[in-house]
Order: structure tokens, then C-alpha cells, then sequence
């Protein structure tokens, strides 16, 4: 049967890797970890899991060390994850059925990641990562930060999940890329589409507003970006302008998305609350029922099931109910039991409802 082995890149990462490992320990052939300067318990639990373990130097530069991870791998396949990734049992499960029905024309597996799940397990955030590669293909990383693997050939989307398990360090935001791309800048690098992109991102999230908004614009205007990332651009612009308290710029680059792609439900879902909050019920629940368009359906680049299912028909009761149109209200309501039926507002709608009832 063919191998594969699984290899990681990992710093201080005591709190989580075991967990990490556990659970995959029983469905590859071989781990392999790449430690990159640790200075806790790191390489000392990943030593009950394997012996093979390397050091790196630490360069500035993800990709290095994940090529560098991938050249110690001697299985036919070679699976990627980082430390504070799991796979849950019921993904455990998935993955035993697709490696045993895997045939050797296929060079790359897609799974789900799942960056963070609501108190009941369903996933808040996800979009699709290649995680398994034909080594024979030898495939590369590229980019020094918020790096990507390369891919093609014959490709299967699994219905595989790798969930992502935060740990305590990781509630603060780290400065490790930002200093990065600041240290690129500085030296005078010339910045990709890419890095432009990536670089907003950690201006916003570091609460540096306006640079980032030029960075976001940059990016845009280069017209070399990948659509998914054009997309959210524009709501990370809107998000930026929001911050600042600049409700109008805010709409603008929510209204800017379309002209990436149709319009997709959570800029949906986002407009039809300004319009809520203006009590304009019939246009919001326009906007909110665009949303519901995708509803069941996979979309591609990254996605918030919450604005395909329970938030829309939620914001749509409360939109029917303003408007007088109660037998509409109560089936969205419904709708929206079904999705999330112990949401504060949904169980607040229940009672209403019952209540009218009576």
C-alpha cells in the first residue's frame, strides 16, 4: 500500500503538539518535524512520536523551512499540518476511507480547514487547503510569509476537515509577520500582489488602519490578485473604514466587492444590516434572501456558514415582523431554528412566537 508522511514546521509549541500528533499518529507512515529554534518542551514531546527530527535555522522565510520539511519526506505522499491542527475522530474516520480507495493517478488531496468552531463543534470559518502532494511531483512552497504550495495535475476535494485548536499564546496577535514584511520594506524589497495583501492584513489586525487601507488599495489596483483575495480585500477595507468610524467608506467597499464576482452572502448579509439598521426592512430583506441563494451550497475561497443559513433567515423574521408580514416572519423563524435553534435571539424569537400564539 502506498506511504505517506506527515511533515510539520514547528517553534514552542509544547501546549499543543501533542494533541496534534496523537491525532494522526495511526494514519501516516512517517512524521517528520522541523523545529526552528524551540526553547520549551517542544522537541522533547515530539520525540514520542518520532525520531525523525531536524533543526532549521530560522531565516525569515516559512517556505524555506516547509521545502525544507518536505526534502526529509520518503513516503510516496507527503500531508502537511501545523501544530495547533487537528483532526478530529469522524476526520480520522474520513481520511482511513479515501487512503484506502486512493488510486496512484491522483496527486493532490484538498481537505476543509475549519479556523474555528461555535460551542456546538460546527465550523465558524473555513475554506479548502491542498493538504497531500505526490512527492514524486516535487511540489514547492513559495513566499516567505503566509506562504502557498504549489499544485497541480489530478486533484480530489475531500470532504475531509483539519480543525485548528487555538492555545493560549495564540488569543494574542503576534508581531512575528508584520515585523517580517516591515523588515521587507525597509531594505527596500519590492513587494508581490501577494505580500501587498498579506501585509494589510497584519497593518488591520495590528490596528494600523490607514496604512493598511493603502496597502489594500495598492494590492487592488495591481489587478494581479487572486479573486478570493481581491474579494476580501474589499471587506477588509470595510472593515478598516468601519474601525474608523467611516460608515460611508464602509459601504463603498462593501458594494466594491461585486466587482470580483457575484454578490457573496456575508457582503450580503453585511449590507442588508445597514439597511436594517436604517429601518429599511423591505430592502434589507432583499439583501438577506440574496444571501439564502447560496444556501447548501459550496462556495469557493472562504466562507461563513452562519451568513448562508441561520443569521439571514434571523435578520429576515425580524425584517418580516417590522413590515406586518408575520406568516413570512414565522418561517423564516423556523428556518432559522432549524440552523441554531439555541441562539440568544432565535430562542428570544421562539418565545415571541409562542407567545402570539396564545
Amino acid at each position: 500500500m502506498r506511504s505517506i508522511s506527515l511533515c510539520m514546521i514547528v517553534k514552542n509549541e509544547e501546549e499543543v503538539l501533542a494533541g496534534c500528533l496523537e491525532s494522526v499518529r495511526d494514519l501516516v507512515d512517517e512524521i517528520i518535524i522541523v523545529d526552528t529554534g524551540s526553547t520549551d518542551r517542544t522537541k522533547e514531546i515530539a520525540e514520542q512520536y518520532t525520531s525523525r527530527i531536524f533543526d532549521f535555522k530560522w531565516i525569515d522565510d516559512f517556505s524555506a523551512a516547509r521545502n525544507y520539511s518536505f526534502s526529509k519526506a520518503t513516503g510516496e505522499y507527503v500531508m502537511w499540518l501545523d501544530a495547533d491542527d487537528v483532526l478530529l475522530p469522524k476526520d480520522q474516520e474520513a481520511f482511513r476511507t479515501l487512503w484506502s480507495n486512493l488510486t496512484d493517478e491522483i496527486d493532490v488531496v484538498s481537505m476543509y480547514y475549519h479556523t474555528s468552531l461555535d460551542a456546538e463543534g460546527r465550523p465558524l470559518y473555513l475554506y479548502r487547503r491542498n493538504r497531500i502532494v505526490k512527492r514524486s511531483k516535487n511540489f514547492r512552497w513559495h513566499g516567505a510569509v503566509h506562504e502557498y504550495l504549489e499544485f497541480g495535475g489530478n486533484i480530489v476535494a475531500s470532504e475531509i476537515a483539519v480543525t485548528h485548536r487555538k492555545s493560549e499564546k495564540t488569543h494574542t496577535i503576534s508581531d512575528r509577520n508584520l515585523r517580517i514584511y516591515e523588515s521587507f520594506v525597509a531594505s527596500g524589497r519590492e513587494l508581490t500582489p501577494r505580500d501587498m495583501f498579506y501585509y494589510a492584513n497584519e497593518l488591520k489586525d495590528h490596528g494600523k488602519f490607514e496604512l493598511a487601507k493603502s496597502y489594500y488599495m495598492e494590492f487592488l489596483q495591481s489587478e494581479k490578485g487572486w479573486v478570493e483575495d481581491n474579494i476580501r480585500a474589499c471587506q477588509y477595507l470595510a472593515d478598516c473604514c468601519k474601525a474608523e468610524g467611516d460608515i460611508e467608506g464602509y459601504r463603498m467597499h462593501l458594494f466594491r466587492s461585486f466587482r470580483y464576482d457575484r454578490p457573496r452572502p456575508e457582503f450580503c448579509c453585511l449590507i442588508g444590516d445597514l439597511l436594517t439598521e436604517d429601518r429599511n426592512y423591505d430592502a434589507a430583506a432583499y439583501w438577506y434572501e440574496q444571501a439564502l441563494d447560496y444556501e447548501g451550497k459550496e462556495l469557493s475561497g472562504f466562507s461563513v456558514p452562519a451568513y448562508t443559513t441561520w443569521y439571514p433567515y434571523l435578520q429576515l423574521t425580524l425584517c418580516y415582523s417590522r413590515i406586518g408580514q408575520l406568516a413570512q416572519a414565522k418561517s423564516a423563524h423556523e428556518k432559522a431554528v432549524s440552523y441554531n435553534p439555541n441562539h440568544p435571539s432565535i430562542l428570544h424569537n421562539t418565545a415571541f412566537f409562542e407567545k402570539l400564539s396564545h
